[in-house]
This record gives structure tokens, C-alpha cells and sequence, in this order.
């Protein structure tokens, strides 16, 4: 089961950010853990997390000392949803599956956000972002005026996740000629995505294995089809275990 969820720590990562407010807080507090005893009912038998598999040490320390109750939870979704359902159900370990550079190995090659900027292409850029702050907007709204869970209805109920995915094929238009920025940075999108599957693949070590992840909404539309497309995976939706409205 893929959990898409929006970045609760702010980290400002993103094309287009969500401005969330503090998960800190004692009402968000009583939100997520509600959504965990929610989540419980998936029995999931390993927990992932969007978090660099080389940064693995790290977590395995940092979730280590949460269950000795020697440090609090941050404000990520990494520990407010996996380190806290994981401590629930008994598990050992938490496992970082994500694959993420901070460098593209040539910039130049992938930043079509200057492209489309020096190439006459800003209209692309600009219906692009209109329709994420749209988007980001409704998620605001959402949040505001009701729970995490209600958000996180929303962003992963299917027609939001198609429509999210849909902004990077105008991402892939951007360039002329024989050189593609757009089409090469979503290739590497993809190629992130892929990797993360095959680092879920191997979390299974038997055929009852029953693996949770929780990532950023973004990648859940394309690490779905991995799981379904592949035969690897039987794919499981959240939305049944995320309560009716």
C-alpha cells in the first residue's frame, strides 16, 4: 500500500508547496493518531519511508531512540506517520526506500524551468503552475478546515492522482531541437521512481510480506503502476483505511 502524503516539516522541495500548518500541535497530534490507529487495520508488515536508502544508519538510530524514549518525533511524515505506526505494531525497523541526489549529474541538462524562461516557453511554465497553485489551494483549504486524514483523502483519491501526474507531460514539452530539458528531467523522475520499486522489492521475503510506504503524493500515481504493471505486487488502496468523510 502506497500512502501519498503532503510534507508536513515544510521543507519547500517541491515545484509548488503546500504552506502547512504545525503537525506539532495538539489537535494535529490527536489527527495522526487517529490516522495511525487507521492504519494499524493494513497489518502492514514493514513500514517504508521516502528517505534515502544510504541515509538507512541513520534512521535505524533515530527510530532506535523514539522506542527508548530518549528524543520526540519531528515534524516530518517520515516519523509522524512511519516511526509512530511502527513503534505501534512491535516493528524492529523502519526502512528508507527512496533514491535522491541533490545534483543531477549536468544541470544544464535538466533545468527547464531556465529553458522555457530564455526559449519563448513560459506559457507552459506559467499554465503549470496556475493549475498546481490551484491544487495547492484546495489542499489548503482542505486542511484548514478539517483533518490530516481529510487531506489525505483528497490527495490520494485516484482522479487527484491523475491529475497530478498529468503536469509532466507538459514538463516533457518544454525544449526545441535536439535538446529535451523537460523530457530529461521527467526521465530522471522516473528513473527516481523506479528505483524506489526495486528497493521495495526488496523488503519481500515471503509471499504474506505486507509493505506500507509513506511518500510524498507525487510518487504514488507512478510507483502504483510499478507495483500493479510489474505482477510483483498485489496493490492496496489507502482510501479504505482512511475513513468516510
Amino acid at each position: 500500500m502506497v500512502l501519498g502524503t503532503y510534507h508536513m516539516a515544510n521543507p519547500g522541495r517541491d515545484l509548488i508547496n503546500l504552506e502547512a500548518d504545525d503537525v506539532l500541535a495538539p489537535r494535529r497530534q490527536r489527527e495522526i493518531e487517529e490516522l495511525v490507529r487507521r492504519l494499524e487495520a493494513f497489518r502492514p508488515t514493514k513500514i517504508a519511508v521516502e528517505v534515502d536508502l544510504q541515509h538507512q544508519n541513520e534512521i535505524d538510530e533515530r527510530y532506535r531512540a523514539y522506542r527508548e524514549g530518549r528524543r520526540r518525533l519531528d515534524r516530518s511524515e517520515v516519523e509522524q506517520i512511519g516511526f509512530r505506526l511502527a513503534k505501534a505494531l512491535g516493528h524492529p525497523r523502519v526502512y528508507a526506500v527512496d533514491w535522491f541526489r541533490d545534483e543531477p549529474a549536468d544541470p544544464e541538462t535538466v533545468d527547464f524551468l531556465a529553458f522555457a524562461r530564455e526559449h519563448g516557453q513560459q506559457s507552459l511554465l506559467d499554465a503549470l503552475f496556475a493549475e498546481g497553485e490551484r491544487h495547492i489551494a484546495k489542499e489548503k483549504a482542505i486542511l484548514e478546515q478539517g483533518t490530516v486524514s481529510d487531506l489525505l483523502r483528497f490527495i490520494n483519491h485516484p482522479s487527484a492522482l491523475r491529475k497530478g501526474h498529468r503536469a509532466y507531460f507538459t514538463i516533457a514539452l518544454i525544449g526545441e531541437g535536439d535538446r529535451y530539458p523537460g523530457a530529461e528531467w521527467v526521465q530522471s523522475w522516473y528513473g527516481r521512481n523506479l528505483k524506489i520499486f526495486v528497493n521495495l522489492t526488496r523488503l519481500v521475503d515471503s509471499p504474506d510480506e505486507r509493505i506500507l510506504l509513506v511518500i510524498g503524493a507525487g510518487h504514488v500515481y507512478l510507483l502504483q503502476q510499478f507495483a500493479r504493471e510489474s505482477g510483483f505486487f498485489r496493490v492496496e488502496s489507502p482510501l479504505r483505511y482512511l475513513g468516510a468523510r
